[in-house]
C-alpha cells in the first residue's frame, strides 16, 4: 500500500532521463564554437587523433599534434558526435 505501480515508475524514468538526454544535448550543442580548456588523457581510436576531457568531462577528439597527454590546451569546439566534442587548436 502506499506504492506506485511498476507502470508509473518506468513511466515516470522515462520522462526523467528523455528530459535530462535533452538538456545534455543542449547543452553540447552550446560549446561549439566556443574555447574551452582541455585535458589530453590518451591516444584516440583513430590513427592521428588524441582524446582531451572537457572542463565538463566530456571526451574532446583532437589531433595529434595538438598537445601530449597530460596536457591542458585550448581548444575551439568545431562539431559535437554522438558522445563526444570535436575541436581544433587555437
Amino acid at each position: 500500500d502506499g506504492h506506485l505501480s511498476e507502470a508509473v515508475k518506468d513511466e515516470r524514468l522515462q520522462r526523467l532521463q528523455a528530459a535530462i538526454n535533452e538538456q545534455q544535448q543542449d547543452f553540447i550543442a552550446s560549446l561549439v564554437g566556443r574555447t574551452i580548456s582541455t585535458l589530453i588523457e590518451k591516444p584516440g581510436r583513430r590513427p592521428g587523433q588524441k582524446v582531451g576531457r572537457s572542463p565538463w568531462l566530456q571526451p574532446v577528439i583532437v589531433d595529434d599534434k595538438a598537445g601530449g597527454i597530460g596536457d591542458i590546451i585550448d581548444v575551439r569546439i568545431t562539431r559535437t558526435g554522438q558522445n563526444s566534442l570535436f575541436a581544433e587548436l587555437v
